[in-house]
């Protein structure tokens, strides 16, 4: 190849990548999709009354069983009370349960992932042994055991649904901090002398702090479907309460003749998951470009 064609065949390559690096750069639109319905979920938990069209309480006997109409957006209930405005007024205490489970789950593994990388071969074992045995239960049979040993109700069914999610929160961290703890720069600061705590705080958990949020964008959504199953088998939040698995287990006795008390709760769970799920992936695609 002359000097000639070497200089053009590098000019082209610059060009290429000077196309497709704001191409990478860019969001892609079911994030972009997917970021506007979580602020809008935001925005309908902190203001319900801002995104709302009624009351979501406001009880009609007359106005019972209507299908979707330009009154009412996602049709009403056996009460006659607007659903879309129920979703709305609901919105809030589902994110709230999914997010305090989550926040639940990845504390308990972090003390149990913490344990097993810095506590010796007692505690590695020890720690190992409980996370394989809880394990063993699927983990929506391990916040039903939980519920049945504590008692049924929302707060019971988040608690419930943080620890079944503790285990696999555990694993991840503790492999986490096992790779970081190898890392050159830890090895730097042990021959140094730093202490184990200072090397802890200062160098291990900051820098697991991206994959546990990312860890969390993707186990809100996961949380939110267990509390609403739990809720659905009568066993978390209950009806009359604006809780998105309450409104489907209060809807499925009418699911033939008002199939709207059912398919828009339902809708509302999926999407929030579905988008939830969309950013944690986003943020990994990120945290793995950044590497």
């Amino acid at each position: 190849m002359s000097e000639l064609e070497l200089r053009q065949t590098t000019v082209d390559a610059e060009a290429v990548h000077d196309r497709e690096a704001p191409r990478r750069g860019r969001p892609r639109v079911g994030t972009l999709v997917a970021g506007a319905f979580v602020v809008f979920l935001l925005v309908a938990a902190a203001v319900p009354s801002l995104v709302a069209t009624q009351d979501p309480n406001a009880i009609s006997a007359a106005e019972a069983f209507q299908p979707p109409s330009a009154a009412h957006w996602f049709g009403t209930d056996e009460s006659g009370r607007d659903v879309y405005s129920r979703i709305i007024a609901g919105t809030g205490t589902s994110l709230l349960i999914g997010v305090t489970a989550t926040a639940i789950g990845l504390a308990i593994g972090l003390l149990l992932g913490v344990l097993a990388s810095f506590g010796g071969r007692v505690f590695d074992f020890g720690v190992g042994r409980l996370v394989e045995v809880l394990f063993a239960f699927p983990g929506l049979l391990l916040a039903l055991l939980v519920i049945v040993v504590v008692g049924p109700g929302p707060v019971t069914a988040t608690i419930a649904v943080g620890l079944s999610t503790a285990p696999g929160y555990a694993r991840i961290i503790r492999g986490q901090l096992v790779a970081i703890r190898s890392s050159q720069y830890v090895e730097a600061a042990r021959v140094l002398g730093r202490p184990p705590r200072r090397i802890l705080t200062a160098h291990l958990l900051p820098n697991a702090l991206l994959p546990l949020v990312v860890l969390a964008t993707l186990g809100i959504g996961q949380a939110i479907v267990w509390a609403a199953a739990l809720s659905y088998l009568g066993l978390g939040a209950q009806p009359p309460a604006a809780e998105w698995g309450a409104m489907l287990s209060a809807g499925r006795t009418y699911l033939q003749t008002a199939w709207w008390m059912t398919v828009f709760p339902g809708l509302a769970i999926v999407g929030t998951t579905i988008a939830t799920t969309v950013l944690g992936r986003a943020l990994a695609r990120r945290e793995r470009g950044a590497r």
